[in-house]
């Protein structure tokens, strides 16, 4: 965990952080490396139980943000959804288990844009 200013507070699934709601009096939360936090989850839980802590993850950040006009929540996972199906179970609970979380995420989410080479694109 750390911040960028005092006002952003950066959490990163790539550094085993944790995702869930703290104390935090600033204005930006970004949740960086959803897709590694979901793998982490595929290790010990089912689809259904990942999608659901995710949802209520989700959720606590979302009243977070609808406490203060300034208060905003930026999620960014790598689409792990291209290219060959994995073989291992576990492998593949991981990527249907992305697929969902992302979906759910971006289903409650004010803007959605897939960043490609650099370049965005918004589509929502």
């Amino acid at each position: 965990m750390y911040g960028l200013e005092n006002d952003v507070l950066w959490l990163s699934g790539y550094r085993k952080e944790q995702p869930e709601l703290i104390d935090f009096q600033g204005k930006t939360v970004v949740l960086q490396g959803l897709d590694a936090w979901v793998q982490q989850d595929a290790e010990m839980m089912d689809s259904d139980s990942i999608r659901k802590r995710w949802k209520e993850i989700m959720a606590d950040w979302r009243i977070w943000e609808k406490e203060r006009d300034e208060h905003n929540c930026i999620v960014i996972g790598s689409d792990i959804s291209k290219g060959i199906v994995p073989m291992e179970a576990r492998d593949r609970r991981w990527r249907d288990a992305c697929g969902w979380v992302f979906q759910d995420v971006a289903s409650i989410s004010r803007r959605v844009d897939i960043i490609w080479y650099g370049m965005n694109q918004r589509i929502k």
